[in-house]
């Protein structure tokens, strides 16, 4: 018997959840990631209930010298949440969600997604910024920053973060928040998985919904320009309530047909959501309108089949400041080689409440008026990765003229992780305070499957 396997014989005893070797029949399925093209193989796994199964998991995995992976989700497209030959603490079984609707809080488990946090708050008609997909993990999308719907009427997820309990690397317990380990709780706000490991979230809710106005608009391919154009158009002028999106995409039919698309979601009233999108569904028309009253939690999950568990994966991001006509262009050019079906180009406005938050205020530096551009590669033949990759990588190339120096966090990718200037265009003036917290809280840098931030010297 193995040291490794002697140790996690001795662990069981107390742990609450389940640890997984290689061997064991549920192994491969609990290894799997959203990104089909992540394919590591864990030491071990272990499946967490709680706080004492995590603060377990990582005094085992160092005393053996193992790398840990954290996974909440497992949506992150880098992979991160596993880890070849190390130990993936898994906190998927953590899940719960409980709600105060009169003080309007909500608490959320580790491992839940936002489906799970939607479900649950909207039965008191109470939301906070969550991901516009809705199988994303709610830990991971937060602490790296937080696009949801709700972004600029009530800023990022990280932005409605109230308290967070994390175990840290030596495996004890901490609540942070801006009373408890504020400097903690500012670091983590934007910092991601570097400092701790997140086992339960408290958020501040809204009144929204049950109904509110969403969905999407598409246009041929062949009028891309003009539809993005018009989008940017009507990004100059939008209420806190809106969330607008552009999109170069293929059509959900699976016919392969390219079209240029807007989405949206109005988050106030009905009447103010049809008045809103009156002209977007004017705007062409359009061929295909599926925009119009829906349920907030419909409206939170009319992504989700354009991004399905299993696909091969790789993406690259970068924010614009303003979305221009050479901009455009380079976009449609190169949406004009799509590799796959699969691939798409989505455009981000920021606008609203994430605005108006200080940089300073949290380690989340993209705090500016603009467009995020993501290049999503996505795929389910892995004869088709060079072709894919290399298109994403030279569309990624064409916008490089006309970026701003900010980036996302949780869009960064795998390659990209390790790169001094990736971290500095994520945290920007924001880098230096936060090596200091990571030096005071994970001296040893256990938490570094992530865009790590080093201890400073």
């Amino acid at each position: 018997m193995s040291p490794l396997t002697s140790a996690v014989a001795e662990v069981a005893k107390v742990f609450a959840g389940q640890l997984i070797e290689p061997g064991a029949p549920s192994y491969d399925d609990v290894r799997r990631l959203h990104n089909g093209a992540i394919d590591k193989r864990p030491a071990l796994i272990a499946r967490c209930l709680g706080t004492a199964d995590i603060s377990d998991a990582i005094k085992l995995a160092r005393a053996h010298g193992l790398e840990i992976a954290v996974r909440g989700g497992g949506h992150n497209v880098a992979g991160r949440a596993c880890v070849e030959g190390g130990v993936m603490i898994d906190l998927s079984l953590m899940r719960q969600v409980s709600v105060d609707p009169a003080r309007k809080i909500a608490w959320v488990g580790g491992g839940a997604t936002w489906r799970d946090v939607n479900r649950e708050t909207q039965q008191f008609g109470l939301a906070t910024t969550g991901g516009v997909v809705s199988s994303t993990g709610v830990a991971g999308l937060t602490l790296g920053g937080g696009f949801g719907w709700l972004m600029p009427r009530f800023g990022m997820a990280l932005d409605n973060l109230r308290a967070v309990t994390l175990v840290l690397a030596d495996g004890s317990v901490r609540q942070a928040s801006t009373t408890e380990h504020p400097d903690l709780f500012w670091a983590v706000r934007g910092g991601g998985g570097n400092f701790g490991i997140a086992a339960t979230l408290e958020f501040q809710l809204h009144d929204v919904g049950p109904m509110v106005t969403g969905g999407l608009v598409a246009h041929p391919a062949a009028r891309a320009q003009e539809v993005l154009r018009f989008f940017r158009e009507q990004t100059r002028t939008l209420p806190d309530e809106v969330f607008l999106a552009g999109a170069l995409v293929t059509a959900p039919d699976g016919s392969g047909t390219k079209l240029a698309a807007i989405a949206a979601q109005h988050s106030g009233s009905l009447a103010a959501g049809d008045t809103f999108t009156r002209p977007l569904k004017a705007f062409g028309p359009p061929v295909l309108d599926a925009m119009g009253p829906m349920p907030y939690v419909a409206s939170n999950m009319m992504l989700d089949a354009g991004f399905p568990k299993g696909a091969r994966n790789y993406w690259k991001s970068h924010f614009l400041l303003e979305l221009t006509d050479p901009a455009i262009d380079a976009l449609i050019h190169h949406f004009d080689q799509l590799p796959n079906p699969a691939c798409q180009i989505l455009i981000e406005h920021f606008h609203g409440a994430v605005t108006r938050v200080p940089v300073s205020d949290t380690a989340f530096a993209m705090r500016h008026s603009g467009y995020n551009i993501l290049i999503a590669g996505q795929w389910q033949d892995a004869a088709d990765d060079q072709r894919c990759i290399g298109w994403v990588r030279a569309t990624y190339a064409a916008i490089q003229p006309f970026v701003s120096p900010r980036r996302y966090a949780n869009y960064i990718a795998d390659d990209e992780m390790t790169e001094a200037a990736s971290l500095a265009a994520v945290y920007g003036p924001n880098v230096t305070r936060l090596r200091q917290i990571k030096k005071r809280y994970d001296p040893d840098n256990v938490f570094r499957l992530n865009l790590n931030i080093p201890p400073a010297d």
